[in-house]
């Protein structure tokens, strides 16, 4: 927890340092000098605990713990057209420490992949047409760790009503990865060998969404999506044990077509209540099914403090190439043991903490908002999860 806030604290410093130097514009005039809009800072704290590793076949522990900040920076401009540019840079970095990866090599008290850190950033560019109503925008992505490289890209396009009242946006993923082949230990051909192949996974997304303001009380959104995933979707450490006690790796189709279909609602009921709810049907080709439904109660207690209770279930059937620990056989053309696709339920429950006071956080005007939440995640085949997280932002 420490390493959390003392980053917060650091950035903290440094913003407030770049704020007394920064003059604020109040006024409309619209500058077409870039100029520095938005700053987000967001750390977690996640911890999970269960006994389903898929590392070890189905069984063992799955203890993680991972330690996230991510630094988000938008900047915008207005050309000679009046068209609001903005422009946005992300960087995110994770570390985590597994007991389960830590077992790739099951006589080794303590391994290399034991920890690990990601690091992703990525770029956006948005282009508003505020007259017209209209939204294009691009971006890319890359995400690094021991063993996965990912390049992405996106593109989409907005546009608003004749009254401003419903928005249509259509958006085109990709993510472009390389998986690096470590097997476990015992079925390595050469264990000196630390020269890992590596093998290609691409990921074809295409999305749909559609809101619209019903009055000013009542908003609704329908969002669709189809994903197409090709390529090695196994992961290599994975181990599957059969009936006659033969260990595997992971063996999954080389294809997956995934549909999810969403629809958000928002109620107002006066000026300092909101009922947010959330609604998801998935289904994909490899015979998983799921339900999500979500909802989150944004309390606002005075002009500057408010808090967010919140509660997701999620209900998943299991895909067919999934069976548990010594249930496989030879028979199986394609096995897995990872718990992530078997059936279970899961709650998710805890609140939100929102600070904005109108002269700014500690009186530092320029840092206009402070929230902390808090989640408890649990599902019903013993595994369980706790996340903390901290987002200050300057504005």
């Amino acid at each position: 927890m420490k390493k959390i806030f003392l980053t917060a604290a650091a950035v903290f410093a440094l913003l407030h340092s770049f704020a007394q130097t920064t003059p604020k514009d109040s006024t409309g005039f619209q500058s077409r000098k870039l100029k520095l809009d938005e700053v987000n800072l967001v750390s977690s704290y996640y911890t999970q605990d269960g006994n389903n590793a898929a590392v070890t076949g189905g069984i063992g522990s799955q203890k993680l713990t991972d330690i996230a900040n991510v630094f988000d920076v938008k900047m915008v401009k207005y050309d000679a057209k009046s068209r609001k540019h903005t422009f946005g840079l992300e960087v995110g970095i994770d570390h985590y420490t597994s007991a389960s990866s830590d077992m790739i090599d099951l006589q080794a008290n303590s391994s290399a992949s034991h920890a690990d850190t990601r690091i992703y950033p990525s770029l956006s560019w948005s282009i508003e047409n505020e007259k017209k109503g209209t939204t294009l925008a691009f971006g890319l992505s890359s995400s690094t760790e021991f063993d996965y490289q990912s390049f992405g890209g996106n593109v989409s396009f907005s546009t608003k009503t004749k009254d401003k009242s419903g928005e249509f946006t259509a958006k085109l993923q990709t993510y472009l990865d390389q998986v690096t082949l470590i097997q476990p230990t015992e079925l390595r051909t050469n264990t000196m060998d630390e020269q890992y192949g590596s093998a290609a996974r691409n990921t074809f997304a295409g999305s749909l969404s559609y809101s619209q303001i019903i009055n000013e009380r009542f908003q609704v959104m329908l969002l669709a999506d189809l994903v197409q995933q090709n390529g090695y979707l196994s992961l290599p450490f994975h181990r599957v044990y059969f009936k006659d006690n033969a260990v595997h790796q992971e063996n999954l189709p080389d294809s997956r077509l995934k549909i999810p279909l969403g629809f958000r609602a928002n109620y107002f009921i006066g000026n300092n209540l909101i009922i947010k709810t959330y609604y998801r049907y998935y289904t994909d080709n490899w015979g998983l099914k799921s339900h999500t439904a979500d909802i989150e109660v944004p309390i606002k207690i005075n002009s500057f403090f408010s808090i967010s209770p919140f509660y997701r279930y999620y209900t998943q059937t299991a895909a067919k190439y999934f069976a548990p620990f010594q249930t496989h056989t030879a028979a199986d053309q394609y096995y897995n043991s990872n718990y992530d696709l078997s059936k279970f339920n899961s709650d998710f429950y805890g609140a939100g903490i929102r600070f904005a006071p109108p002269k700014g956080i500690l009186g530092m005007q320029h840092f206009s908002m402070l929230e902390i939440r808090y989640g408890h995640y649990a599902k019903n085949i013993n595994m369980s999860s706790d996340i903390i997280s901290l987002n200050i932002k300057y504005k």
